[in-house]
């Protein structure tokens, strides 16, 4: 079964403090694209390495979201830009639409 992005973790982590969720939540969703952009314009431009860290920053934010498999994906590719590689590109990219996805419902709703 494929994993899928949840608030698991910050409902957890805030416990009933629905405030505190909530500017958790806006904070995750106002960064985000701001993070992707950074990267995408780093992985145009072939800085592999500034890439690697623009990941391991949003691997922070796959983790928080309940990724398991995909957080070990995006570590695995984060070490793979470090040597100017690429493989698991389209597989990390797809995990960031996906979040992106997720976090565009949360905000509507």
């Amino acid at each position: 079964m494929k994993e899928q992005p949840n608030i698991d973790y910050i409902v957890k982590l805030v416990g009933y403090d629905n405030e505190l969720k909530a500017r958790l939540i806006d904070l995750l969703v106002t960064e985000f694209p701001n993070d992707v952009e950074t990267y995408k314009k780093n992985i145009n431009l072939d800085n592999y390495k500034l890439a690697a860290e623009n990941v391991h920053k949003l691997n922070h934010k796959v983790a928080i979201l309940g990724y398991e498999k995909e957080y070990a994906m995006a570590q695995e590719y984060e070490q793979q830009l470090k040597e100017d590689l690429v493989i698991n590109k389209e597989q990390f990219e797809a995990l960031l639409s996906n979040i992106q996805i997720f976090l565009n419902h949360l905000q509507n709703n």
